[in-house]
């Protein structure tokens, strides 16, 4: 079994960490080559240490002097959306993870595709923004794009043993946590603050996602990301909140049978399985005990209170750049909401109005058109908060 050696693109966040937790776990199979943080020195330099990587990338320029200092001698510091594509593009480099929040992973994305790098995809930005181009361009490089959301790494491997094609499948199924106001009246939405939206009741994410969480915008996001990722049209893409965490997604077929796949809470279940596909290896993981679990239990979602999945339907179902309006919409209203600028369910009244002001185009491959309308949607969302 061949050692994958692989780019960590966000190695000082919840899935970096977690892809590192990984290598530590099963060395024999899983080698990081190259890491890259935002702007967090100390954790990137000790990673870098750890492991023996002698490629590593910080976004913020101004902090490279400082990350220089604390590595030894003969590693190569990079900067910047250069620097990602630098990393993205190493001969020695068998995968691409691409962790990284917002619009900054891209560009690497498609970098990595050209010089014919396997992608293990955890941001959700890169396949909303851009999923046309990304899955066309990769099945013309022959490449494989293998998904670390829990989520989608559920259906991946629930499609498994499908030979018919997409014509199989009736429905896609996302599991919803539901996140900390799934029975909160509707009444009291108004009234939730920073602190409540930040206790996700399952999962221990970054600020953004964790909000995104509690509003289901995470989960509108993961709807288009599904429909690209396995060429399922938005109409056949669902959603069933499950509070246990446990199913984390499900793939019903058109003879009536749902397949399910199962395990605990913890991210390095599909980090691994992303890497080490199509092969299974045991690892040091925490077990499920069906028999203690005793019991599974599902719900619909409140889709009137939390519009956010009728959103994400209908700005999939639009498609050309409304997904990437609609993400760039929630991010500007999200961070209104952590300042204080703008209620809890403001949220999602900004992206509704920002949505119906919008002009979607068909981009056609061009992220030049995909970048003007995300930038088109912030500052009309900032416009829309006053």
């Amino acid at each position: 079994m061949k050692k994958k050696r692989v780019v960590i693109l966000g190695s000082t966040g919840s899935i970096g960490t977690s892809a590192l937790k990984v290598a530590r776990d099963i060395p024999e199979r899983m080698q990081p080559v190259a890491l890259a943080a935002h702007s967090n020195v100390e954790s990137l330099a000790a990673q870098a240490r750890e492991f023996g990587v002698r490629d590593v990338c910080i976004y913020e320029a101004s902090k490279a002097a400082e990350l220089q200092r604390l590595l030894p001698s003969g590693c190569r510091v990079y900067t910047g959306e250069e620097g990602l594509c630098r990393l993205a593009t190493l001969a020695e480099a068998d995968m691409v993870l691409v962790s990284i929040i917002g619009t900054a992973g891209l560009r690497p994305t498609l970098a990595a595709i050209e010089v014919g790098k396997d992608l293990a995809i955890a941001s959700k930005e890169i396949l909303v923004m851009a999923g046309e181009v990304v899955m066309q361009r990769a099945a013309e490089k022959g490449i494989n794009v293998l998904p670390v959301d829990s989520e989608h790494n559920a259906i991946f491997q629930c499609l498994q043993g499908n030979r018919g094609g997409a014509e199989q499948v009736k429905r896609l199924i996302l599991t919803a946590s539901g996140g900390p106001f799934r029975t909160l009246p509707a009444d009291q939405l108004e009234g939730v603050t920073l602190v409540r939206a930040l206790q996700h009741p399952t999962w221990k994410m970054g600020r953004k996602i964790t909000i995104d969480s509690a509003t289901l915008f995470n989960k509108g996001l993961e709807m288009i990301e599904a429909r690209w990722l396995f060429g399922i049209p938005m109409e056949r893409v669902d959603v069933i909140v499950h509070p246990q965490s446990i199913v984390h997604s499900l793939v019903e077929y058109r003879d009536g049978s749902i397949l399910a796949q199962l395990s605990s809470s913890d991210m390095c279940f599909p980090i691994q399985y992303a890497v080490t596909w199509p092969d299974r290896i045991p690892n040091s993981l925490p077990q499920l005990d069906l028999a203690r679990l005793a019991s599974l239990h599902f719900e619909a979602p409140r889709v009137q209170d939390f519009p956010a999945l009728s959103l994400a339907r209908q700005a999939g179902i639009t498609g050309g750049t409304m997904p990437a309006m609609f993400n760039a919409a929630n991010e500007v209203a999200v961070q209104a909401f952590v300042e204080g600028r703008l209620s809890f369910p403001g949220i999602w009244r900004t992206v509704e109005t920002v949505l119906s002001h919008a002009a979607p185009r068909d981009y056609r491959g061009q992220l030049d058109i995909i970048l003007e309308d995300d930038a088109w949607a912030r500052e009309e969302a900032l416009r829309v908060l006053g």
